[in-house]
């Protein structure tokens, strides 16, 4: 790998409701821009080409060809080149996949990589339905239930069958992000008024919304936004002689069939419940030249829904196969823990906002191994990695991030 280096980082503020604002996913395009490259340290002048990853633009707001946005918006990227890439909730990734190559073919030496979404622009349930366009439509769709809670208690079910898995260690996972976000000044949840109640099985507390799966077993609908900004060496050395916040040290990338029975019908599955995701992660390791999970400090993990970070859990190799309970029950991914998972909250605890999701892993990422994270700072982090799903993971990406 040609050496990629990460300037900077913005996230908007995922708590947000644009429309109760006034505001609509221009707007949104605009902050992302202005805040990524006073972030990064970068004039708008000096960016050579544009990555959005957006999923459900049209869906959600009418609003395509995103690709176009930040010209529209920011006068000074005007004729600069751009694109938009779509993966479901792995488009923001995509983004940042697509921007590397171009920098690491040499095309180009300083990109722009935002991911928007602006979702919350019509009731819950319709937004949740909205989201059906990741599934197999008319195949995996039109069922009465959610469907992502559908397809992840599905997950918990594969576990169930061959492992064993109990539900109090999945509402762990929700109640550990969940209290992860209350350190973060842009997670969604920060301010959710919890008890103890909230991680039972307790139906008023924490309703069931499909079989296994509790209300804070799942992510919320989220407006928001985030940004990095991607450099090479030559631009580096001609413009930050100092040095970058951080470097790409590897990536993973893997795309299997949209449906969720698909993946539990093949039969090269060996010991991991998706295989192809525990791939992605070792393709990362391999190009990070790393040779397992004792190299990271942190994990920045795909918790869509609890079962979601499970599976992350044994297929990082945190534990063995189907034994991921032990590094709930032992405390290994809390903040202070031997490896912790979703500093920031995750998606459960600071939201989802779709096409952004992968990017903003990486803003935390990068906060991390600089030493801006805050208060969920993880003491002497110089490596961390993101897990991030599309769909039913059918498309799946990986990164570790190091220290520049």
């Amino acid at each position: 790998m040609a050496p990629v280096s990460i300037l900077g980082g913005y996230q908007s503020d995922f708590a947000r409701v644009l429309q109760r604002e006034g505001q609509e996913i221009a707007d949104l395009v605009r902050e992302v821009v202005e805040g990524t490259l006073s972030s990064a340290g970068v004039a708008a002048e000096q960016v050579e080409t544009i990555h959005v990853g957006n999923a459900f633009g049209q869906l959600y707001t009418g609003q395509g060809h995103l690709g176009a946005m930040p010209a529209t918006v920011i006068p000074e990227l005007w004729g600069v080149p751009a694109m938009r890439h779509e993966a479901a909730c792995a488009s923001g990734s995509l983004a940042t996949l697509a921007a590397a190559a171009e920098i690491e073919a040499g095309r180009y030496d300083c990109a722009l990589v935002l991911g928007v979404e602006q979702e919350k622009t019509m009731p819950g349930a319709q937004a949740a339905q909205t989201q059906e366009a990741a599934a197999w439509v008319g195949h995996e769709t039109g069922s009465d239930e959610p469907i992502w809670p559908r397809m992840f208690d599905q997950v918990a079910d594969q576990y169930d069958k061959r492992f064993g898995i109990d539900e109090v260690h999945l509402r762990a996972i929700g109640e550990l992000n969940l209290n992860n976000a209350r350190a973060n000044p842009n997670a969604q949840t920060r301010g959710w008024k919890l008890t103890p109640e909230s991680f039972a099985a307790d139906d008023e507390a924490n309703p069931r919304v499909v079989g296994r799966l509790r209300r804070n077993d799942c992510c919320q609908i989220t407006d928001g936004g985030a940004g990095i900004v991607l450099v090479s060496d030559r631009w580096l050395a001609e413009h930050r002689p100092s040095g970058a916040d951080a470097r790409i040290a590897g990536w993973g990338h893997r795309t299997v069939g949209l449906p969720m029975e698909q993946k539990f019908e093949r039969k090269d599955s060996g010991p991991y419940v998706m295989p192809h995701v525990h791939e992605a992660i070792i393709d990362a390791f391999a190009r990070a030249e790393i040779t397992g999970v004792e190299g990271l400090d942190a994990i920045e993990t795909h918790d869509c829904m609890t079962p979601s970070e499970y599976m992350a859990i044994d297929h990082f190799g945190i534990t063995a196969p189907g034994e991921s309970f032990k590094a709930i029950e032992s405390g290994e991914i809390a903040r202070g823990g031997r490896i912790p998972v979703n500093p920031s909250g995750g998606l459960i605890g600071g939201g989802h906002p779709v096409g952004a999701t992968g990017i903003r892993m990486l803003v935390d990422a990068v906060a991390q191994v600089s030493d801006r994270a805050g208060d969920y700072q993880i003491e002497g982090a110089n490596r961390v990695a993101t897990l991030n799903i599309g769909g039913s993971t059918a498309t799946t990406v990986s990164f570790v991030v190091e220290r520049g």
